[in-house]
């Protein structure tokens, strides 16, 4: 779409126009003191050509306006695809592959990699810091997205760690990012299973097999960028079990299967309005240098709530 004028942050998603963020933005830039109340959203279809995510950059580089941009869906794609675009890069961004923010630094574009920041705030406020120790679970993180792979990481080198991690992935070159991905932050692969799925069926097995007071995790766009649910109706959650729901938004077919089994399963479940509050605070932190301390993320969480 065509930028306002003056200055204005980016949105690099798929269907951005239905994000909360466009309504909360302006009230957060208020809340913030922000030099500007533009959100400016970037609509690119999954899996599209590298040229279409350089010329995108090529255009935020060239406009002097464009302050920078919060990156979903398209994470490693613009990484893998824009790299040599960028002046710097962080060592998250190395380590995983993806760039989440894009921010400029006297003009010159600067990509960091915010999920593994975003994935642990989350994940602290609703799991205890013993949960695996005192529960034997596993976790189960479906699709290998930077979320995903954000997530695993998380878990494979916490204090906390579950009893085996099953990470998928419905193509080979998602699936083995996702090793190497591990391989370059020090993971021990005799912790990690790679399971390539075909479908639901294969999910549900998998489920099947978990232990009580398992982690299962819907990272992989299903209920918000695409239709439907990685799992089907008929799979069982394990007992006692963790489901988080990383979308906050759109048909969410995952989070109304585990709601429905979460009396007779005794299931905490969660959805991904938090992880979306920490992700966009920490890389507006990024792109206008500014703090962003658990107080001032709880306030603007609050006004969010408000405008949602």
């Amino acid at each position: 779409m065509s930028s306002p004028a003056g200055q204005h942050m980016g949105f690099v998603g798929v269907t951005t126009s239905s994000s909360s963020i466009m309504r909360v933005f302006p009230v957060w830039a208020e809340a913030l003191g922000l030099p500007t109340r533009s959100l400016v959203g970037h609509d690119v279809a999954p899996g599209s050509a590298p040229e279409v995510y350089r010329e995108l950059l090529g255009r935020m580089a060239a406009d002097p306006d464009h302050v920078g941009a919060l990156v979903t869906t398209h994470k490693i794609a613009v990484y893998r695809s824009c790299r040599d675009m960028f002046a710097e890069v962080d060592d998250l961004a190395r380590t995983f592959g993806e760039i989440s923010s894009i921010a400029k630094r006297d003009g010159r574009l600067v990509g960091a990699a915010k999920d593994p920041i975003t994935a642990r705030l989350a994940l602290e406020e609703f799991l205890p810091p013993d949960h695996f120790r005192r529960t034997g679970g596993d976790a189960l993180v479906l699709g290998s997205g930077g979320a995903g792979c954000a997530l695993t990481y998380t878990l494979a080198t916490g204090q906390d760690q579950p009893g085996r991690i099953v990470c998928t992935a419905i193509d080979e070159r998602s699936l083995r990012h996702h090793r190497e991905l591990h391989e370059r932050g020090g993971v021990d692969p005799a912790r990690v299973r790679y399971l390539l799925t075909s479908g639901p069926d294969d999910v549900d097995a998998v489920l099947g097999s978990l232990a009580p007071g398992s982690l299962v995790v819907n990272a992989t766009g299903m209920g918000k960028d695409l239709p439907g649910s990685p799992v089907s109706d008929a799979a069982r959650f394990p007992e006692d079990g963790v489901v988080w729901e990383f979308n906050y938004r759109g048909t969410l077919e995952f989070l109304h299967q585990a709601r429905a089994q979460q009396g007779e399963r005794r299931l905490s479940v969660h959805d991904g309005w938090r992880y979306f509050i920490h992700g966009w605070t920490q890389v507006i932190a990024d792109v206008f240098q500014i703090p962003m301390p658990s107080a001032t993320v709880d306030e603007l969480a609050g006004l969010a709530a408000a405008a949602r």
